[in-house]
């Protein structure tokens, strides 16, 4: 066979054993690397690892670890370590642990420069930073940050080779130059500079670039210069004159730009060319020095986009004068000591419309992605030769050999799986020639997955288990052969006792009762086309007289998938007992959770059994078949009900009948005489009004709203409806029997949540409905008093305290929502409003859940007002029920309605004003910076405050007025940046100097 016969359990072929069969390559025996690998090859930089976007940091380290000055000064600074001090060494169960930035920096330099290891980790530095190794940040802001934080840590120091360092190495000076046009007076201002920062748009030359940087400005109009010699404000020119230049010159290109209308940085991918030999000397203020700079180092971003990408540096070996190209663990020497960048170039292409490279001549370059270039000041001087302080060496050392035990250990396990895999190797050859089991001899049956789990190297075989196959008589499931695999008895006991388990299946193990029981399900399987022939013509024959039997309709529509479902029975039985094989059994209580579903399901002819297992009075759900039919049927379901045509229907369910049509009845009669009797309850009209009292009383009583329009309900469909029992009146008062609302509340924002009563109907309600608490208004006044001086007293009093506790659960519920509606209306002008620019969210309205409300199937009811056994159902009394009482049982609409103009806005209470000005970009196209926010007349304006603290509620109108209006939009769209508010370096490291 080429592959496997799965039917046939005595063909062992394609079960996994070619990759034994024949020889095999050692390194199959294990998932071991080399160890070797990860050894630093001769003459070779090391690398370092990328903690997760880290390749920033990674690039300026081996460009300043190059800088052989900076790295011999920094060895020079002594260490804080006491015991090195002390001339006692570091105690080899101690591990070193870097104290401050310097030694940080000093032990990296050592282990990057004889470390054994291909690569180093960077962990410890970057965690002294307190940088997120998560997030990329600004590579250039990276660089300044860290060159201040450096300086600032040397200036301690006593040797003035170390302490001045940065300076010497990246500090020049220019001069800020103002002429006035009027007197020629000529004033300086001098600064320190550590790199220029270069503007490269419109330009294609570097030298361009470090023009522009020093041009003439003019100081004319509102921007004049005050004269000291003049003494008034006078026309001048400024500029900026280079005074002294570094021996390490960083030139900053700057690619990442703000970009005004969207509010982010974006990166310029235009070309910049530059030499490898630069001559400062034209464009300083001196002209009789040394100014003749060489290309030392070129940093690179790869790709489009500010905010992602990835960093590379290539750096040129002062000692060899080779470039180097460090990518993270992975270096790569240029070939001919040449600078190569156009790989790089080629991996960034931002679209098909890209700009064409310009050509370059010798000795020059030009790239889309350089964002630093670093030129060394060109000497004749040799380079210097840096040896490792004994302290660092030491440390190195201890690392080197920590590295060497790892390599032997890793070698030695691999050496370990080659040994047991040609040991299994061996064993499986020799196993597999008798694993056929010769006819006339014993033989066993093993599962085909055990086998090829035996097969397979990667995973080691676990015990031998059979119990999945076995039938509900402990023996070889007939239906399992075809899983199964039979066996020499030879290669059986060695499986068994190598690997154990069990029960072993041998000739013995093959189950004679399942077999039989197989062929007669095989029979009526056949059978079962021809008897629903028959049983058909039958179901055509009218029955006449008793001789007939009742059989469900239902029943009669499914029975041959019925009588299919029961053959498969023991089948599926079996496979839910059993599971998979070897162990991987499925679940038992999931298997019995699935029965109990089955046994809920109706057997045959049980639809037309009642609640009291007798024979249900629907006649529309059942018919008569004849007695033939019946018997064919019985074959098929020899358990199921059996019920003569002349058999009675249920009693029980005659009475309860009865007894249904009783209370429909008594439904309609009750609802018609309450709604004759509550006439005003029922029509809003003429029901009084806190508003305007009627002079006709002095005093109305009080129910809840919720109660009225249950009642109603009622009173419209009496026989789908449960009838009202309770008024209900707790859920208006607090757990102290107090009222909860005030009169002038229950006249404006609360009047939809009650209903006034007029005194002659409260005296009807009494009689129908119970009253669990009596609520009423009265008016006072003196004869002949103005009405409006008439005083109003609620019994029982308000209760001041729950009435606050109330309102402020109110507004704590405003201040706390999450994924809540609000509307932004961009204005112009104060009074234009602009057309729709973007789709809007969907909101769904309140008067659709209204529709739905009504069409609730019944016995959805509030609780309070259901009948259950002539009592009614309270809710506890308190401030949460009430409010919940609120939420469900009044339906308003307070759907803010949009117009022209306005965009819907899902929010949440605790985010930003930022967050939110974000989306409102997104909607608008306005720049966070220029929109002007504003709710009820008050501007809003931190961008760090929650919407919820600044009074945005759900349905709020928030006001857009933006400063300028964007006309580009699909411009904008080209270089937007989705992406959160940048916080830079912000609680690390490089700030806390």
């Amino acid at each position: 066979c080429r592959r496997n016969c799965r039917g046939n359990p005595n063909c062992l072929v394609g079960i996994g054993e070619h990759v034994w069969l024949g020889e095999i390559d050692e390194n199959s025996f294990h998932n071991i690397d080399d160890p070797n690998c990860e050894r630093r090859k001769k003459n070779a930089f090391v690398g370092l690892t990328n903690l997760g976007a880290t390749c920033y940091v990674n690039t300026f380290l081996q460009m300043w670890f190059l800088n052989l000055e900076l790295r011999q000064a920094l060895y020079l600074c002594p260490s804080t370590c006491s015991e090195y001090s002390a001339g006692e060494g570091i105690p080899k169960d101690k591990d070193y642990e870097p104290q401050t930035i310097c030694e940080h920096l000093q032990y990296l330099f050592a282990l990057l420069q004889n470390s054994k290891r291909r690569y180093i980790d960077p962990s410890g530095f970057v965690k002294a930073l307190g940088l997120d190794t998560g997030q990329q940040q600004d590579a250039q802001e990276f660089s300044k940050l860290f060159m201040s934080l450096l300086e600032d840590t040397l200036s301690k120091q006593k040797n003035p080779d170390v302490r001045n360092i940065v300076q010497k190495q990246f500090c020049g000076e220019y001069a800020y130059v103002t002429v006035c046009n009027q007197c020629g007076r000529e004033s300086k201002l001098v600064s320190k500079f550590y790199e220029l920062e270069l503007n490269i748009q419109g330009h294609k030359q570097l030298t361009d670039c470090i023009t522009e940087f020093l041009k003439e400005e003019k100081l004319e109009g509102d921007n004049r210069y005050f004269c000291e010699t003049c003494q008034s404000k006078q026309n001048a020119t400024r500029k900026i004159r280079l005074l002294s230049l570094p021996c390490t010159l960083n030139l900053q290109l700057m690619r990442f730009v703000f970009d005004r209308q969207t509010g982010h940085k974006k990166k310029l991918n235009t070309y910049i060319g530059f030499s490898e030999l630069l001559d400062m000397e034209p464009f300083m203020e001196q002209k009789n020095g040394l100014y003749v700079y060489e290309l030392s180092a070129v940093l690179i971003h790869r790709g489009v986009s500010a905010y992602s990408g990835h960093y590379i540096a290539h750096v040129k070996d002062p000692q060899t004068g080779e470039w180097y190209k460090f990518n993270d663990e992975d270096i790569e020497k240029m070939e001919g000591k040449k600078l190569q960048l156009g790989i790089e170039e080629d991996l960034a292409e931002p679209s098909k419309s890209q700009t064409r490279k310009p050509k370059c001549g010798k000795g020059t370059h030009c790239s889309r992605n350089a964002y630093m270039l670093v030129y060394r000041l060109q000497t004749r001087e040799k380079s210097l030769t840096i040896e490792v302080p004994a302290f660092l060496q030491e440390l190195v050392e201890r690392d080197n050999c920590k590295f060497e035990e790892w390599c032997n250990e890793m070698a030695e396990m691999r050496k370990q799986s080659v040994a047991r895999g040609k040991i299994k190797h061996e064993e499986v050859k020799e196993l597999y020639k008798r694993l056929p089991a010769e006819a006339g001899s014993p033989y066993d049956f093993i599962s085909l997955e055990w086998l090829q789990k035996w097969l397979d190297e990667s995973t080691p075989p676990k015990p031998i288990d059979n119990t999945a196959c076995l039938c509900s008589h402990g023996k070889l499931h007939p239906d399992k052969i075809s899983i199964m695999k039979r066996i020499s008895e030879y290669v059986a006991d060695f499986f068994y006792r190598r690997y154990g388990g069990g029960p072993r299946l041998n000739v013995k193990a093959l189950c004679k009762d399942c077999v039989v029981e197989r062929c007669r399900i095989l029979r009526l399987k056949n059978q079962l086309n021809e008897d629903y022939k028959t049983v058909t013509n039958l179901l055509k024959i009218t029955v006449k007289g008793n001789d007939g039997f009742w059989v469900g309709k239902a029943s009669l529509r499914s029975w041959r998938q019925l009588a299919l479902e029961q053959l498969n029975e023991q089948d599926e039985d079996a496979e839910h007992s059993n599971g998979k094989m070897n162990g991987n059994a499925q679940n038992k209580d999931e298997s019995n959770e699935e029965k109990r579903e089955e046994e809920e399901e109706l057997n045959f002819n049980e639809d037309i059994v009642c609640p009291h297992g007798d024979l249900c009075i629907s006649e529309n759900e059942r018919r008569v078949v004849s007695k033939e039919a019946w018997e064919k049927l019985k074959q098929y379901f020899p358990k199921a009900p059996e019920f003569p045509n002349n058999k009675e229907c249920c009693s029980q369910c005659k009475i309860l009948e009865r007894e249904g049509e009783e209370n429909e009845a008594l439904h309609k009669m009750m609802a018609s005489e309450q709604k004759t009797s509550l006439q005003n309850l029922f029509h809003d009209k003429c029901r009084p009004c806190l508003g305007s009292w009627p002079q006709e009383t002095d005093e109305l009583y009080i129910v809840s709203q919720f109660f009225v329009e249950e009642w109603r309900k009622f009173v419209r469909r009496p026989t789908r409806c449960s009838p009202v029992s309770s008024v209900g009146n707790s859920a208006l008062l607090c757990p102290h029997g107090g009222l909860m609302f005030t009169y002038a509340s229950m006249t404006k924002e609360d009047s939809k949540l009650i209903a006034l009563i007029w005194p002659s109907e409260w005296e009807r309600i009494q009689k129908l409905f119970v009253v669990d608490h009596v609520i009423k208004i009265t008016r006072t006044q003196a004869a002949g008093a103005d009405p409006e001086s008439a005083l109003y007293i609620s019994e029982p009093q308000l209760c001041p305290e729950c009435r606050e506790g109330l309102l402020c659960q109110q507004q704590r519920d405003l201040r706390e929502y999450t994924q809540a509606t609000i509307y932004i209306h961009k204005v112009v002008d104060n009074k234009k409003v602009m057309k729709d620019a973007a789709p809007e969210l969907n909101v769904s309205s309140s008067e659709a859940e209204e529709e739905r409300e009504e069409n609730k199937p019944e016995g959805e009811q509030d609780p309070d007002f259901n009948q259950t056994n002539g009592g009614t159902k309270r809710q506890k009394i308190s401030h949460q029920s009430y409010i919940a009482y609120q939420k469900q049982g009044i339906r308003r609409s307070t759907r803010h309605r949009k117009v022209r103009g306005e965009k819907a806005l899902l929010v949440s209470a605790n985010q930003t004003l930022k967050e939110l000005k974000i989306q409102i970009m997104h909607a608008f196209s306005v720049a966070p910076f220029d929109q002007n926010l504003s709710i009820d007349g008050k501007i809003l304006s931190d961008d760090t405050a929650t919407l919820g603290s600044l009074g945005v509620i759900p349905e709020s109108v928030i006001l857009l007025k933006a400063d300028e209006p964007i006309a580009d939009y699909a411009a904008m769209d080209d270089v937007m940046q989705v992406c959160m508010p940048e916080e830079g370096f912000k609680g690390t490291g490089l700030l806390g100097h």
